[in-house]
């Protein structure tokens, strides 16, 4: 039995070892891709691979746990030791990884003043109940197993968030009470603020750091906290970022991969590292997170690429060479091979076959729910996705005032199945003056665009989506709501035979065959927002404000007959798509706002 050992240095079986590891997210690409990834990790010379596990991807609702497919972290880890790599696992109940709420599952909201990522007995409580779960699926995995596992994570960059050592603690003693025995640890910023926040040394759990550059001073200082807590561990930077995610409406984020490799060859020179992203992949369906800038809520872009060492869809970029240099030259010794690239192929025009409106299908997508006041999503479905609010309000003939109170996040506000008004971010919440008539429908339909996934914002109201307050017309709020939250999971409940209206957020199908299937891209530019399906499959987001303006498709998701949906939310519609082989980006021109498509 293989044994895995942190003192001065990381011993496999008694030999000192040097971890060279990247980040492959199991659940952003599908189970046919993951070979394809690993062996190109493998083929650079590395020797693990690392992976978040999301609390909220794996139980979605509270106490119904899912992992089958594309959350099968079992067959993932699984397929990672079969290739001959070692796995780093990161279990801890918050993630961040630019995902919704940073892994916390959307439930958790409905839970009157309940404090994430503290002692407070009930997410304790919750946490313990999923772990039990969750780790009878690693503890066969680990090392001492006879598997690859060699570490797992207690928490992830705790030391920006609270210094509640007590907390870290009890999720510590939760992985041991489960069967955990292999090296724990921390992973923090790396300077000793932050460290010592987020670290429980005395309780022999390995502190790491996660940075881009500077491997130096974040090396130094991790070295220094280590031996004022009496410790001599080896030095790893957990998370070395290679590159960045990106943000709708804001140009794509690159860096240069000579400088790349320059910075890793510092790190790797005295100590072990995980590349974050070796692979980023994708954000399928309603999953990606939203960024916090100075107050601003910015929902991240469909596609994880992350600038990372393969592109979203697996091929080695000139990054990827550039670090295969560095680590032959410090390490001449490793056995390298020549990566694998996928087959892309353009299928060409696609043809639109049947269209229907949302407001034909709610009562197929959903189950209508009445309050006296609107409820948030989280308290009347999954909390992901979309919801739909509609009333009968009473009018004189004459121009009212309508203005939505405490909302989140885009809401588009209908008169009689017209729209009157689209608001989101500083436009939210404006008054509306419309003409009412005596009986009038009013509809709101609010998207969720992603919950915040670091920082202090995890414990703002806006992270419970949809309405909070209500809706005022005139100077009163208005009272009797219907709700329909559909998260779109089964689309096979859109019923195409229903009546599709012009203006309104619609549903739009497209059939084509294939005789080979190859990885391709759908071109959306010419659609405004909305989501798309293959097969069933959720691809996840697009928006017509850039930088990306396309989704990408597995050839893993295709087959000879396929059928491609469209859920489009801004009355946009298209007679033809285009499937083509390379991805599509808008330039954002930060003077005039205006994309170029490229």
């Amino acid at each position: 039995m293989k044994k895995f050992e942190a003192k001065d240095e990381f011993l496999l079986d008694g030999k000192p070892i040097k971890l060279l590891s990247g980040a492959i997210h199991y659940f952003r690409m599908i189970p046919a891709d993951w070979e394809h990834s690993l062996y190109n990790l493998k083929a650079l010379g590395f020797n693990a691979v690392e992976t978040y596990i999301p609390w909220n991807l794996h139980e979605t609702q509270s106490g119904l746990y899912d992992f089958e497919g594309i959350k099968d972290v079992s067959a993932f880890i699984k397929k990672a030791g079969e290739m001959g790599l070692m796995v780093i696992a990161r279990p801890s109940p918050y993630i961040c990884a630019e995902w919704d709420y940073g892994g916390l599952p959307a439930w958790l909201l409905n839970e009157p003043d309940l404090k994430v990522r503290t002692t407070d007995a009930r997410f304790i409580q919750k946490v313990d109940r999923y772990y039990q779960v969750l780790m009878e699926k690693l503890i066969p995995l680990q090392i001492t197993n006879g598997g690859p596992i060699i570490m797992m994570q207690i928490e992830n960059e705790y030391g920006s968030f609270g210094n509640d050592h007590k907390y870290l603690t009890t999720i510590r003693d939760i992985m041991l009470k489960y069967g955990v025995d292999v090296p724990l640890f921390t992973s923090d910023g790396g300077w000793l603020q932050a460290l010592e926040a987020g670290s429980i040394c005395e309780l022999d759990v390995i502190p790491t750091a996660n940075f881009g550059s500077d491997a130096t001073s974040n090396f130094n200082d991790l070295e220094k906290f280590m031996t004022s807590k009496g410790k001599k561990w080896p030095l790893m930077c957990m998370e070395f970022w290679d590159g960045w995610f990106n943000l709708w409406g804001e140009d794509i984020i690159r860096r240069d991969g000579n400088d790349v490799a320059k910075e890793a060859k510092e790190v790797l020179k005295r100590g072990s590292i995980n590349l974050y992203m070796f692979h980023g992949g994708s954000n399928f369906g309603f999953w990606n997170g939203c960024t916090d800038e100075d107050g601003i809520d910015k929902p991240q872009l469909t596609s994880y690429d992350y600038d990372a060492l393969l592109t979203e869809w697996g091929d080695p970029t000139e990054k990827y060479f550039a670090v295969a240099r560095m680590v032959k030259e410090l390490f001449p010794q490793l056995s390298q091979q020549k990566p694998r690239y996928k087959i892309r192929k353009a299928y060409g025009e696609i043809s639109l076959v049947a269209k229907t409106s949302l407001f034909s299908n709610l009562d197929n997508l959903a189950q209508k729910i009445e309050h006296s006041s609107p409820l948030t999503m989280e308290k009347v479905g999954s909390g992901y996705g979309y919801i739909l609010y509609r009333s009968i309000v009473k009018g004189f003939n004459q121009i009212t005032k309508l203005r939505l109170i405490e909302t989140s996040d885009r809401a588009h506000i209908y008169k009689n199945e017209t729209l009157i008004s689209t608001q989101y971010r500083n436009s939210m919440g404006e008054v509306i003056e419309t003409y009412l008539e005596e009986k009038n429908q009013i509809d709101v339909l609010v998207e969720n665009l992603g919950r915040v996934n670091y920082g202090p914002k995890i414990y703002a109201p806006s992270q419970r989506k949809g309405i909070r307050s209500g809706m005022m017309v005139d100077i009163h709020f208005h009272s009797n709501w219907q709700h329909y939250a559909f998260d779109l999971k089964d689309i096979t409940k859109v019923d195409y035979k229903q009546e599709w209206l012009s203006g309104t957020p619609s549903f739009y199908k497209y059939t084509f065959e294939v005789s080979e299937c190859h990885d391709c891209f759908l071109d959306v530019h010419g659609l405004g927002k909305g989501v798309v399906f293959i097969n069933g499959f959720h691809l996840g987001r697009y928006w017509d404000i850039g930088p990306s303006a396309y989704l990408y498709i597995p050839s893993g998701l295709l087959k000879k007959k396929n059928v491609l949906e469209v859920f489009e939310t801004e009355g946009k519609m298209m007679e033809k798509l285009q499937l083509v082989d390379t991805p599509v980006y808008q330039k954002i021109n930060a003077t005039d706002g205006k994309q170029e498509v490229r």
